[in-house]
């Protein structure tokens, strides 16, 4: 065999094997989980946003409905607890830490509304530019949420496919040692139903 003849064959063999590991999911398994944990990186900042809404929509409200003491400390509070639960995006595909973080996000979603239940109460608090351009980001944020966790999802269904399926099931277990990622669930009591708020 000639060195040109050796040299093709092995340039052949190099190129075989290059599309025969980029087929089973070498670069694509790492990939999708980069885009998973980017994805559950915008679901914490927009909740995140939402915290940071909370003590101005709090204080604005403080002036008109003082006697309101209870309803203000319970949302204070519940976002206290809300911003200590975090999840660490190395262990999202253990279910309970979503879980223990959707209950203190639900939480605090529940003493939002019986803050805005209360507001009903003070109609020149209605009126308030202040207060309605914090209700109106707190709404748009809410919305952000929402879109956030669908896109967390869409990219933990892309990633738990990728690593299920073949060829790339054989990187995911013999390379990666990788194991499904748990998407966001409503994990609250009634969650596809608005809180009801009673005084």
């Amino acid at each position: 065999m000639t060195v040109s003849l050796r040299r093709a064959a092995r340039m052949g063999l190099i190129a075989g094997l290059a599309a025969t590991v980029s087929a089973c999911g070498v670069n694509s398994i790492p990939t999708k989980e980069e885009d998973v944990k980017a994805k559950w990186g915008d679901v914490e900042n927009q909740y995140q946003r939402r915290a940071d809404l909370i003590p101005n929509l709090v204080a604005t409200v403080k002036g008109f409905a003082a006697q309101e003491k209870d309803v203000l400390e319970s949302v204070t509070k519940a976002r206290a607890s809300a911003t200590q639960v975090t999840v660490d995006p190395t262990k999202l595909s253990d279910p309970a830490q979503l879980a223990a973080f959707d209950q203190a996000q639900g939480a605090l979603s529940q003493s939002l509304g019986r803050l805005l239940v209360t507001v009903e109460k003070y109609p020149e608090l209605k009126s308030n530019e202040n207060f309605l351009q914090l209700q109106s980001q707190l709404e748009g944020t809410e919305n952000r949420i929402a879109v956030a966790r669908r896109d967390y999802n869409i990219s933990v269904q892309g990633y738990n496919t990728e690593i299920r399926t073949f060829p790339s099931v054989v990187a995911a277990k013999v390379i990666y040692g990788s194991k499904p990622i748990a998407p966001f669930k409503a994990t609250t009591v009634n969650a596809e139903k608005a809180p009801e708020v009673k005084f």
